[in-house]
C-alpha cells in the first residue's frame, strides 16, 4: 500500500471495491489533499482545474458518510449546467455501485417536473441539480433539505458567472447551518472569497494550480487577418488532421452559424450551446464522446462538465479575454498519457490577450504564420464511428449487454466493431464501426432486443 493509494484512507470496504473497479489506481493531486479532510467532516475551499479529478473526491466523501438505510436526502451539489451535473452523478453512481440501495436523483431545468416529482415521491440519499431547478422544487416543497449532511458547490465561479448568487443564498436557506459545505472553484476571483465567507465554517483551502503540462501540449497561436477566420480554422483542420477537436467560441449563436459553415463543406460537426433543447444537448454529447462526430463546436458555459477523453485537439477559434479560462480550455487535451494539440486564432488588434496569457503561463508563446500550413485539399474529417438511436432505454430495463448481445449475435459484426453505449431513461445510442454502421442498422431493425422489437435509426 502507498502513501498515495485510496487505500491508505480510512474508506469503507465496498466503496473501496468501487474505486478499484473504476481503475483509480493512485489518488490525484486535489484528491490527496482534499480526502482527508472530507472524510474529517471539515469544510473546504478548493481551487481545481477540469479533468483534476475533484468529482470523484467529493463522490467519494458524500458516500463515505451516508446512512443508506436512511432514506432521507444527505447530500446535495449544485451544479452551473445541466451537462455537469449529468456527468456528476454519473460518476457518483458509478462510485455507489458496491453500496446497496442508493438513490441518486438528477434535477435539472429543461426537464419535464412531472417525472421529477415522480422520482421524489421516495427521497432520494443524493440530489444533484442546477440552481435554478432545486429552487424551483423547494418552491413546490417537493424538496426536504433538513437531514441534509453535506452541501456541495461545484464550479461555483461559473455559478457567480452565470448569475445564480440569489439562488444559491435563497436555497440555503433551506438547509442545515450545522453541514459540511465544499466549494470547488476553476478560478479563484474575489467573489469566490465572498462566498465562502458567508456559507462556510473555517474551511480549509486548497489550491492545485491552473497549469498543464507543456511536454503533452503543444500551444501554437496563428495570427490571421480580419474576415478570414472560417477559412484559417478550415486549413488548420486539413493540416492537422486531429481525430477529436473541440473548437471554442464566445459566442453562442456563432457556434451555431460555424458549425454549419463546415457541415457544408463535408466536415461532420456539432454545436453545443444554451438554444438547444435538453435531448438535442444529449445527443450532440453523445456523437462526440463516442467518436461519430468529428468536430464539437461551443462555448465556455456549454463545455463545462465534459466528459471527453483522448481529445486530440483544442482549438481556440475565438481567445477567452481571460488568461485563466484559455489555460481551462486547452488544459482539456493532453490529459492522462496522451499528448494534445492547442491551437489559437488571433487578430493583430488582439495581441494584448496573446501578450497576457504569455504572461499568466510564464513563459513565451509559439506564434506561426497561418501560411505555413500545409492543408491537404479536399480533405474532409470522417468520424471512425456512426451512431444508433434506440427508442428504449432504463424504463424498458434495457442494458448495454442487451445490445452489444443483440448486434454481434449473429457473428456478422464482432465485439470490437461495437463502441460506446449509453442508456437513457427512455433511449439508447450505440457506436459502431462507421463502415458497418447500415449492417448493424439492419441488425437492430429486423431484430430484436431482450425478445422485443424497438425503433432503431442512425444518426447522421
Amino acid at each position: 500500500m502507498t502513501a498515495n493509494s485510496f487505500a491508505s484512507l480510512p474508506i469503507k470496504a465496498e466503496l473501496l471495491a468501487s474505486i478499484a473497479a473504476l481503475s483509480y489506481e493512485q489518488m490525484t493531486a486535489i484528491q490527496a489533499q482534499a480526502l482527508p479532510i472530507l472524510l474529517k467532516r471539515q469544510d473546504l475551499l478548493a481551487q481545481a482545474k477540469t479533468g483534476s479529478g475533484k468529482t470523484a473526491a467529493f463522490a467519494i466523501g458524500l458516500l463515505e458518510k451516508l446512512e443508506a438505510q436512511n432514506y432521507r436526502t444527505q447530500g446535495l451539489v449544485l451544479c452551473p449546467t445541466r451537462e455537469l451535473a449529468d456527468q456528476v452523478s454519473k460518476e457518483i453512481r458509478q462510485l455507489a455501485k458496491t453500496i446497496a440501495n442508493i438513490k441518486i436523483l438528477t434535477l435539472c431545468g429543461g426537464q419535464p417536473m412531472g417525472s421529477q416529482l415522480a422520482s421524489l415521491e421516495r427521497n432520494p440519499h443524493i440530489v444533484v441539480g442546477t440552481p435554478g431547478r432545486i429552487l424551483k422544487h423547494l418552491q413546490k416543497g417537493s424538496l426536504q433539505f433538513d437531514a441534509l449532511e453535506t452541501l456541495v458547490l461545484d464550479e461555483a465561479d461559473r455559478m457567480l458567472d452565470m448569475g445564480f448568487h440569489e439562488d444559491i443564498m435563497r436555497i440555503l436557506d433551506s438547509v442545515p447551518r450545522k453541514r459540511q459545505t465544499l466549494l470547488f472553484s476553476a478560478t479563484y476571483p474575489d467573489e469566490i472569497r465572498a462566498i465562502s465567507d458567508l456559507i462556510q465554517r473555517d474551511p480549509i483551502e486548497v489550491r492545485i494550480e491552473a497549469t498543464h503540462d507543456n511536454k503533452k501540449i503543444k500551444q501554437t497561436f496563428y495570427q490571421i487577418k480580419k474576415g478570414e477566420r472560417s477559412k484559417s480554422l478550415v486549413a488548420i483542420l486539413q493540416h492537422y488532421r486531429p481525430e477529436s477537436t473541440l473548437v471554442f467560441c464566445n459566442r453562442k449563436q456563432q457556434c451555431q452559424e460555424l458549425a454549419d459553415d463546415l457541415w457544408q463543406q463535408g466536415f461532420h460537426v456539432l454545436a453545443l450551446h444554451g438554444d438547444l433543447e435538453q435531448f438535442e444537448r444529449d445527443q450532440v454529447l453523445v456523437q462526440f464522446s463516442n467518436k461519430s462526430s468529428s468536430i464539437l463546436i461551443a462555448t465556455d458555459v456549454a463545455a463545462r462538465g465534459l466528459d471527453i477523453k483522448q481529445l486530440s485537439a483544442v482549438i481556440n477559434y475565438d481567445l477567452s479575454p481571460d488568461a485563466e479560462v484559455h489555460i481551462h480550455r486547452i488544459g482539456r487535451t493532453g490529459r492522462a498519457e496522451s499528448s494534445g494539440q492547442a491551437i489559437s486564432l488571433f487578430l493583430e488588434s488582439e495581441q494584448w490577450r496573446v501578450d497576457a496569457i504569455s504572461k499568466f503561463q510564464g513563459n513565451a508563446v509559439s506564434v506561426e504564420s497561418i501560411g505555413s500550413l500545409k492543408p491537404r485539399e479536399n480533405f474532409k474529417l470522417v468520424p471512425p464511428m456512426a451512431t444508433l438511436f434506440i427508442n428504449a432505454g432504463r424504463k424498458e430495463k434495457v442494458r448495454a449487454g442487451d445490445i452489444l448481445g443483440a448486434l454481434t449475435a449473429n457473428e456478422k459484426l464482432q465485439g470490437n466493431d461495437i463502441g460506446k453505449i449509453d442508456i437513457f431513461d427512455k433511449l439508447s445510442y450505440v457506436a459502431v464501426a462507421r463502415p458497418l454502421s447500415k449492417q448493424a442498422l439492419k441488425i437492430l431493425s429486423e431484430g430484436k432486443i431482450k425478445g422485443r422489437k424497438f425503433r432503431v435509426r442512425k444518426l447522421r
